[in-house]
Order: C-alpha cells, then structure tokens, then sequence
C-alpha cells in the first residue's frame, strides 16, 4: 500500500489520542505510536496468517507464529517455517519450525510462548490438535505433552483438545494452559515432567463437556466456559483467563480460585454505537476491496456468538499497573488499570492500514512497554505489528 503524508497524519492522530472512558480526569495511560516498518522479514519468505506473538524474559526478542499452510497459492514457495524471532527493532534472528522426527507438529498452529528458562511452547488449534510442544529456543524438540487426536474431553488428564494458550509460572515452574477449542478449561502440568497437576473451568467449577450455550448480555454469564483463549499470570499471583466465547475475561488465585470478572463489548447497543462512533467521517473507505462498513457488520456477527476478550497482557512495570484486552468486535486493544479493572481507553480500529486491525488475534509487551500484535484475517490481515510506547498521558474524564 502507497504511504503519504497524509496517511501517516492520521495513523499518529489514531495512536496518540487516547480513547478514554475513566471517571478521574488524572489518571495515566500510556500512548503508543505505529512503526510501520516493523518487523524486516527476508525477502524469501512470507507470512501466512499470524496468530501468535510473544516476548522472550531473557533477551527480549519478539516471537511470532505463523500458519505456513495459509499462505496464497501463488505464494506457496515463498511460506516462510511457522516460528520467526526477531529483536525489538524488527530485524530477524532466525526462523523454524513445522513437522518433524518425534513429535506431533499442529494442524493449526495457534500460540507462542518463551518461558523462563528459554525454552518455546507451542500451541495448536486444529481439531486433531491434542498436543503441546516444548523446544529450545534454537527449534530442538524437548517435550510433547499429549498426543494428536487422543483427547477424551475436559476430565482427560493427559491430552489437551485445541490448547490456544500457554504460560509458564516461574515461582512454580508450573505450565498453564488456555485448553478452549475443544475443551473449556484451564489445565495445568509440571514445565519439566508435563506431569498433571490441576484443573478449573468457568468460575472455578469443575470443568466439563457440557456446552455453555449462547453468550448473554445481562447477568454472570454461563458457568461454563465458551472458548478459554488465553491465560496470563500477573507477578502478584493472579490468573487471567480470557473467555473469548463468552464476552469477558475472569481472574482467579493460581489455585483456581474464582475472583472477578469483566465484559468486554457485551451487549449489542454499546456494540452498535461504537461501530457508529468508528464509522464517523469514514463511509466512503473501503479496506480489503469492500466498504468498511461491511467489515464491522462481520465484526457484530462475531461479537454475537461471543468474540470478543480474545488476550491479555501486561505493562513491565514491577506493580504491572496496565493491563490490555483484545476487544476483537471493536478491533482494539483496551486499556485497564489493572489493580482496579477500570477501562482507561483503547487504541486501534478496523481496517488495513498500519495501526489498524483486521482480525486482531494476539498482542504481547517487551521490557520497554512496547506492543506487539498478530492478525489472522484471512483477507490480507497476514502480519505482525509494532506500536511504541511514547509515554503517559492523563486520561480525559468519560
């Protein structure tokens, strides 16, 4: 796509003016700006779509997972292998990955995660994929944990049944799992033996293969999970699991305990006027080669069936005071303080253009609160983004 000036004008006023909606005309929030340069893939490879991305502790180099079977057919030669690692300025360390000698490689690659001891997870999504993988970070197998297509359901111990998410909590050296396309559940093993240790479904209930039924726009919602689709841990000891099929998110202690939980685009009229307040000024663009009102109308009926809460992460500051949500029908990334789960504001909106998102699947943050993000829209949305941290800015009152 043709960058202008003009262009860039409207990515930095999109980026660096907070959407706030706090009740306290002082709080902070943090600001970021697009680098549309980010990341350089070698010129021999390209990405198909890009469902996970990750920040390694160690290095703080960025890890982004791809589905080298989506690439275009006329691009086939050019599939780049499914993990890519790069350093914060977008300049690529190396690639690999994909079937090999010992081990089950996913149908549908989906998740990315580096512990702390260096090592890489992968995560697959597929309907055979009951399986997860534990490399070095070099792309040496060391560990599966499952096996491909063996999953007997949510009080299976041994398989998991499209785990979409992982995370590895040092203090423990425990292996937490988002187990939500098949099961609904978060499950948890041993990092180094994959030997089972606990497991939680909705609310801290004992998770089972009952479905949760449609998501609901008043009230606690299903005691079920919908689709656990990603589970982070704060260094306070709080578990965030994301409910994408369900509209929300829930935190629990690392034991399972139930403590809160937060919608995110629940009800179809907030749905609508966001669409209406993203539309303004914007009817006559066209993005993918149609209007882009068509792409919210998608983005509603998604929202319907509950899609929304898609990941979470956190700022590096010790105390972790800003936590991001994927507000996948708005296209965004909300910002909430974390201590007190108050929207801040957001930032993003749908279409193609650098600092915009189409569909928004994975975001992750490096030591310096920079952010990055993954798309798997089908369409053309096939790519990896940046978004500098530019500092603080007092959030305007709702």
């Amino acid at each position: 796509m043709r960058l202008t000036i003009r262009t860039l004008i409207v990515w930095q006023a999109l980026l660096f003016i907070p959407i706030a909606q706090s009740q306290d005309a002082q709080t902070q929030m943090p600001m970021f700006q697009v680098d549309p340069a980010w990341p350089k893939i070698p010129a021999k490879w390209v990405f198909g779509l890009v469902s996970g991305v990750a920040v390694d502790g160690q290095q703080n180099h960025v890890w982004v997972i791809h589905r080298p079977r989506t690439v275009k057919p006329e691009q086939k030669s050019m599939a780049g292998p499914a993990v890519f690692e790069f350093d914060t300025a977008g300049n690529f360390i190396q690639a690999w990955g994909g079937p090999g000698e010992g081990y089950e490689w996913p149908g549908t690659e989906h998740g990315v995660y580096i512990d702390h001891k260096n090592f890489v997870w992968i995560a697959g999504s597929g309907n055979q994929d009951h399986q997860l993988l534990k490399f070095t970070r070099a792309g040496k197998f060391v560990m599966q944990i499952g096996h491909s297509g063996k999953s007997t359901g949510n009080s299976d111990t041994s398989n998991v049944n499209g785990p979409a998410d992982v995370f590895v909590y040092a203090k423990t050296n425990e292996l937490f799992v988002a187990d939500g396309y098949g099961n609904r559940r978060v499950i948890v093993f041993d990092a180094d033996t994959g030997a089972f240790k606990r497991m939680w479904g909705a609310f801290g209930n004992p998770p089972t293969d009952e479905a949760p039924g449609p998501p609901v726009e008043e009230g606690p919602g299903s005691q079920r999970f919908g689709n656990t689709h990603s589970v982070r841990i704060s260094n306070d000891g709080l578990v965030y699991v994301c409910d994408r099929g369900s509209n929300r998110f829930q935190v629990f202690t690392i034991d399972g305990k139930y403590v809160t939980q937060v919608f995110l685009s629940r009800d179809k009229a907030s749905r609508e006027k966001a669409t209406r307040q993203a539309l303004e000024n914007r009817s006559n663009e066209m993005a993918f080669g149609r209007p882009l009102k068509v792409l919210y109308q998608e983005l509603e009926r998604g929202a319907a069936g509950g899609q929304s809460a898609s990941r979470v992460a956190f700022s590096p500051d010790p105390e972790q005071r800003f936590l991001y949500v994927i507000d996948r029908p708005k296209q965004q990334v909300s910002i909430f303080n974390r201590k007190t789960l108050a929207l801040l504001g957001s930032f993003g909106r749908a279409g193609q253009a650098p600092g915009e998102f189409y569909v928004l699947h994975d975001l992750a943050v490096d030591k310096q609160g920079n952010i990055y993000t993954a798309e798997v829209n089908d369409d053309g949305g096939r790519r990896a983004q940046k978004f500098a941290f530019k500092g603080m800015s007092p959030a305007a009152a709702k």
